[in-house]
């Protein structure tokens, strides 16, 4: 005798309910590319469908088999990217949840990438924080999916409000020293003033439809470039110069490190159609401040690229 399917019963309180499904589904995803090693995440899913009034619950059981025959594809090369994960998974939980008119997919993943110091070119590590979403809705056609995919990147930013206080000290005492304008000129030129310094985290979280993926690894640059300089996990004592110089010679705001974020965004994306969506934030942990800094800017690439006259 078979036993009977209580999520197929009516409910006792009959609304719908806009999400059920499973969260901090732990796994390890594994994304191949053509003559490269394979992109490894280490990964956490949320995974959601809506419930009609009708129905007592969903077969939570079908999200975890559709999880991993999408892993499985993306093991075998079937899959382009994480959001690809997401959006594939997302696009058959649409066939497995007969019931269900919106599917929705999170993924959260630690993915590491080799670096190498900039001066003793010493080998190590970064952890970097990736998301992905889907969300695939049905309609009378075939369904559509959008998909987002974003990261987390640290670096290092330095104050020009703080950096100039301390130049004007500096020429002041140069005057009183009686150098030479000329000589104080070059100094400066040289020698970028001290300034405090925060670890600033860039976020920047691209979306889009259909078959289009966003390279991961350009997402990081971008990130990484828009902040006062790159850092590292080990630095030997040329790379620390190198890292606090640069930083100091290219000081920046919280708003400034968004805003050039837009900036290489509309510079390294100029296939992506104009109703892509983007999330660019930042954060500033303060040296000298008990709080952080913050910016943000939401907007289309059609919006940015409007804004900068591209």
């Amino acid at each position: 005798m078979s036993l009977p399917d209580v999520q197929s019963t009516a409910p006792d309180v009959r609304i719908s309910l806009t999400r059920v499904g499973v969260k901090n589904v732990k796994k390890l995803v594994e994304v191949a590319r053509p003559g490269k090693r394979p992109m490894i995440f280490i990964s956490e899913f949320d995974v959601f469908v809506d419930l009609p009034s009708s129905l007592k619950g969903a077969n939570l059981s079908r999200n975890f088999e559709v999880i991993d025959e999408v892993l499985q594809q993306a093991t075998s090369g079937d899959v382009k990217g994480i959001e690809d994960v997401c959006g594939i998974v997302s696009r058959k939980l649409l066939d497995h949840h007969e019931y269900a008119d919106r599917t929705e997919v999170f993924m959260r993943s630690y993915y590491m990438m080799n670096r190498e110091t900039p001066i003793s070119k010493t080998s190590c590590q970064e952890v970097i924080n990736v998301y992905a979403h889907a969300i695939a809705q049905r309609t009378t056609g075939e369904p559509i999916v959008r998909k987002s995919v974003g990261a987390e990147v640290t670096g290092i930013t330095a104050c020009p409000c703080a950096q100039n206080i301390m130049k004007d000290h500096a020429m002041h005492v140069m005057e009183k020293l009686e150098i030479p304008k000329d000589k104080q000129d070059a100094f400066f030129d040289e020698i970028p003033m001290a300034s405090h310094n925060q670890r600033g985290r860039g976020f920047l979280c691209v979306e889009t439809d259909g078959a289009i993926i966003v390279p991961l690894e350009k997402i990081v640059k971008i990130l990484k470039e828009s902040m006062s300089a790159k850092i590292y996990e080990l630095l030997k004592r040329g790379d620390e110069s190198y890292v606090v110089m640069a930083a100091h010679k290219n000081a920046r705001f919280v708003e400034d490190c968004v805003r050039e974020m837009a900036r290489l965004v509309v510079t390294n994306f100029p296939d992506l159609p104009g109703d892509t969506n983007l999330i660019l934030r930042q954060t500033n942990e303060e040296s000298i401040h008990q709080h952080d800094a913050y910016a943000e800017r939401k907007a289309t690439l059609k919006e940015l690229r409007d804004e900068l006259n591209v």
